[in-house]
């Protein structure tokens, strides 16, 4: 298919570009960029007049489920939410059952994508054995049957040497550690951010300092072992803090946070709503105020959602047993637009944070409008209104704390490989 995409306003940090353009696609691939382009005589036109373009989105943090839990979401669910929320690529992690810890079960997440799937997918492998913390996976296999990186996300590796061997060998394979940072012994049986709400309503807490002394360890191994490392998920002002001062000194630390992290408090979770119910948990108003600071100055590198798709059945109950997660694929951009109209962010930095950066620290050879590169695209109506209702999401899970309310901004238009995948 050939795609001519008019009149848009294009912005791609790759290229310092931002100005009205045409984008012409031909074969899969990003033809030509400029202004007035003429397109062959059986190209598709997509009128982007008062829209925005830009690089197709990437979500380098997802739970599909799939395989051993597509009750909760699946390949071709997740996928579909994906690129209704404007994503042209998702990473997802490995606590799969089986978990993502030898080629057979990447092989079966890659081949299963590419045949019903409606974007990217990269899988990411885990660390350990069945994420149990305790033997490091075969990561030169996990690299060699398509992981873009490893984590035992949902639960910290902590063995200070085996996290230590684990950035070792994953540096001399090329290969990015995503840390999820959390001191389970602080964490205890805590349910939600530990502070006035949670002592108001009787929940036990978790103290802010679980995930700044983990975030602490994981970036003091990097720093010793000369090896670069990701912090998944950063919701606290001591992680900001700290991987701040880190990139300071030349550490090769980057991170993520989520949507929820700038957007909500744990006030969220006033009448036991278990959809403000998380990990890490949401955090003071403090946390916040320094989770956007970060963004706006760079300390933190990408916007991800942790899209976490629970059955009602696991959400639907008291909320000390309910599971952890939100969905968030579809509520992402609009989340992320609010920063830019706030003047958190320039929409050339939510960009960024949103494509370019996933990209380069993954290596996905992605979030680029260059001619020749992968036309991943995702055109985007910053002014349109719509209303979260559950029954319109593409995920199979509704667990989202936004729902019923009106967002602004959304993907009108999903293209990946050239394909349009989707819109709206």
């Amino acid at each position: 298919m050939s795609l001519l995409i008019k009149g848009g306003r294009v912005i791609d940090p790759s290229q310092n570009l931002d100005d009205a353009l045409d984008v012409l696609v031909e074969n899969g691939v990003v033809k030509e960029i400029g202004k007035s382009l003429t397109a062959p005589a059986d190209a598709k036109i997509i009128d982007a007049s008062g829209k925005y373009v830009v690089p197709g989105l990437i979500d380098m943090h997802v739970h599909l489920r799939d395989p051993g839990l597509e009750y909760k979401e699946d390949i071709v669910s997740g996928t579909r939410a994906a690129v209704s929320g404007g994503f042209t690529s998702v990473c997802c992690m490995p606590n799969t059952k089986p978990a993502i810890d030898n080629k057979a079960v990447a092989s079966y997440i890659i081949n299963k994508a590419k045949t019903e799937g409606s974007c990217n997918v990269f899988p990411v492998g885990s660390i350990t054995y069945g994420l149990s913390g305790e033997r490091m996976s075969e990561m030169g296999e996990l690299k060699e049957s398509g992981c873009v990186a490893v984590s035992d996300d949902g639960r910290p590796v902590t063995n200070s040497e085996l996290m230590r061997r684990s950035l070792q060998y994953a540096a001399g394979i090329g290969i990015m550690v995503i840390s999820h940072a959390e001191e389970l012994e602080l964490v205890g049986e805590g349910v939600m951010n530990e502070g006035f709400t949670s002592t108001e309503l009787g929940l036990k807490g978790i103290p802010a300092v679980a995930e700044d002394i983990a975030t602490s360890r994981d970036i003091m191994l990097a720093e010793y072992n000369g090896t670069p490392i990701h912090i998944a998920h950063v919701s606290t002002q001591g992680s900001v803090r700290i991987i701040r001062e880190a990139k300071s000194r030349g550490v090769r630390v980057t991170c993520e946070t989520a949507p929820h992290y700038f957007t909500l408090t744990d006030d969220a979770v006033r009448g036991y709503n278990t959809n403000a119910k998380m990990n890490p948990p949401l955090r003071g108003a403090d946390d916040v105020s320094a989770i956007k600071q970060g963004l706006k100055d760079g300390t933190i590198d990408c916007i991800a959602t942790d899209h976490a798709p629970h059955h009602i059945d696991e959400k639907d109950v008291e909320f000390n047993v309910a599971m952890n997660g939100i969905i968030g694929l579809e509520t992402s951009l609009p989340l992320s637009l609010k920063l830019v109209e706030d003047g958190i962010l320039t929409l050339n930095q939510m960009v960024e944070k949103m494509s370019c950066k996933p990209s380069e620290i993954l290596a996905l050879d992605r979030g680029t409008l260059k001619a020749g590169a992968a036309a991943d695209i995702t055109v985007i109506d910053p002014s349109l209104e719509w209303i979260v209702e559950a029954d319109k999401l593409a995920s199979k899970s509704k667990n989202s704390p936004w729902l019923g309310q009106k967002m602004k901004g959304a993907a009108v238009a999903t293209i990946v490989a050239g394909n349009l995948k989707f819109v709206r």
